[in-house]
């Protein structure tokens, strides 16, 4: 008998939608795919593996026999946190696309910084036309907050691309040609060298407002920063006070505490920041759907369950 793969989610109807379409076709050799809704009482008790996106954890739950919960994005702080520790094993979203879409993204706007387009935007506003001094990239300092797939691929991206690159994580790493610190001492470091600053570190219980008044107070005057990680890493008043008192110039923000970010929230209006509606590294539908079906498939044909989160780090 085909087994039946729920699919929970609390996504976007758009977002849904664009996964029902996907993950049927990807596993119609494996399995079928069911949103929870669609399943029978029996199908419920039967499951054993789950693929999820934002899901309502009280679906998860009625899933009682569950092994794992394949999920379709790479960020999962709230399936680690509402979870049951003793639940279903959690297998991130790991495509090797979405690390190159995050890199492309981290040197777009790496550059929109590094060729002052904040700048230019104000003065046409104010219609004013005047140009200014050129850096090269290899006099740009960009430090990189978090080397796993995603910091990796992006600090090496910008490497490649001249700029003179930190990389800094909790623990000690190495990349080829870039130096990398860790620790708190290593982070200062980084913060008072670096021009731009790009956040990429997953949200765990060590780094939910790690980026406060105290760090960056310590960045360089004229600094600016890019938060591609998860809103609540970084303190919003704190930002602020940096935006409007130095020593940032600028923000490019793309994730944030409320998502939606509500109309009333000052960041929409403050002519520093450059707010984006969570678009850095959408997950391709195409690509990810082929490897949750090769995930899927290796466990129906001999039981393996992909490499799961560690729960006592949350990544």
């Amino acid at each position: 008998m085909t087994p039946v793969v729920p699919f929970v989610s609390e996504a976007s109807a758009d977002e849904r939608q664009a996964w029902r379409d996907a993950l049927p076709e990807a596993l119609k050799d494996i399995a079928i795919v069911k949103p929870f809704e669609d399943l029978t009482a029996d199908e419920r008790e039967d499951a054993t593996v789950a693929i999820v996106a934002n899901p309502d954890p009280a679906k998860v739950a009625a899933l009682r026999n569950l092994v794992w919960v394949q999920s379709l994005w790479a960020g999962v702080e709230r399936l680690t946190a509402e979870l049951p520790s003793e639940g279903p094993a959690i297998v991130r979203l790991t495509d090797p696309q979405m690390a190159e879409t995050m890199s492309e993204a981290v040197l777009a706007w790496t550059f929109y910084l590094h060729r002052d387009m904040p700048r230019y935007q104000a003065q046409q506003r104010r219609k004013v036309w005047q140009g200014h001094d050129l850096r090269l990239p290899k006099e740009r300092t960009v430090g990189v907050l978090g080397l796993g797939k995603l910091g990796g691929a992006s600090a090496l991206r910008l490497k490649d691309n001249g700029f003179n690159v930190l990389g800094w994580s909790r623990s000690a790493k190495a990349l080829t040609g870039i130096a990398c610190y860790h620790g708190a001492d290593g982070l200062r470091t980084v913060l008072q060298k670096s021009d731009i600053l790009v956040l990429l570190m997953p949200l765990t219980a060590d780094t939910r407002g790690m980026i406060g008044s105290a760090e960056l107070g310590d960045c360089k005057d004229g600094a600016s920063l890019i938060n591609f990680a998860r809103g609540p890493i970084l303190d919003d008043a704190a930002l602020l006070h940096a935006l409007d008192k130095g020593p940032l110039s600028h923000a490019v923000l793309d994730v944030f505490d409320e998502e939606p970010l509500p109309a009333s929230h000052p960041f929409w209006d403050h002519d520093k920041v450059t707010v984006l509606p969570h678009i850095s590294a959408p997950t391709i539908t195409s690509t990810a759907s082929r490897i949750v079906a090769l995930n899927i498939g290796g466990y129906f044909a001999d039981g393996t369950v992909p490499p799961s989160v560690d729960r006592s780090r949350g990544y």
